[in-house]
This record gives C-alpha cells, structure tokens and sequence, in this order.
C-alpha cells in the first residue's frame, strides 16, 4: 500500500512540475535571470508550495510519525556551517548553469529529454566524490 501511495504522489509531483513550468530549464533560467527578462511567475509556484506544505511541516515537527506509523527522521543539525553554504553555493551554480535540479531532470528524462541524463550524471560523478572525499 505504501508503495502504491509513492507513486501516486511522486506522479502527482511530476505533474506538478511540468504544468506549473518548474522542469522546463528556460523557465527556470528566466525566473533566475533578475536582472534581464526576469519571469516572476515560479516566485507564485514556491509560495504555493510553501502555503501548502506549511502545516504538514508543522504536525510533523509536533508528531514525527507517517500515517503508516513510521518514525520520520528530521534533521538535528541546525547550524549553518560551512558543509551547508559550500554545498548551497553548489547546488545554486548548478541550477543556474543547467535550469534544472534533481527531480525536475527526472521528470525531464521522463519526457524524453535525453539532455537531462548529462545533468543526472554530473549530479551522480558529484555524490560518488563527495561520499569518497568525506568517507560517507
């Protein structure tokens, strides 16, 4: 049941992203380029996200269960350090130079875009040296 419940929401997150424009890369680059021909409208798609993900947040930060009575592991750390600007810094590069980000170039893939496979792999080669540079 769990797994039937995954895929319907992960789908319902990839439709998501292709209706509300978040995994198409120009999109996304125009929304970034401010100081051009900015494109405001994903500003309205996060804030939506935002309002409707706000109190699931909150009654899981109260009561870290899942409706399947699974502990919900939330993070311990929070301080900002410099793992967490390095890697935003990163993560933020990346995104402006490509347009997308980890589950809109899966869902990219999903719509044929072969280009998003060069993303996905720079993004693995990424994970692989961080795991060996850290020994994670």
């Amino acid at each position: 049941m769990k797994n039937i419940f995954a895929f319907l929401f992960g789908s319902l997150f990839s439709l998501g992203l292709i209706i509300s424009g978040m995994s198409n890369p120009e999109k996304v680059l125009a929304f970034l380029d401010i100081f051009g021909t900015w494109d405001a409208s994903l500003a309205f798609v996060m804030i939506g996200a935002i309002l409707v993900a706000f109190i699931p947040f909150q009654r899981a930060k109260r009561h870290p269960i899942t409706l399947f009575k699974e502990k919900i592991e939330l993070p311990q750390n929070h301080q900002i350090d410099q793992d967490l600007i390095v890697g935003s810094l990163i993560f933020g590069i990346g995104w402006g130079i490509a347009g997308i980000c980890p589950a809109p170039a899966l869902t990219l893939i999903g719509l044929g875009y072969a280009q998003a496979l060069y993303f996905i792999g720079a993004m693995l080669i990424g994970m692989i040296l961080h795991r060996k540079i850290r020994g994670v």
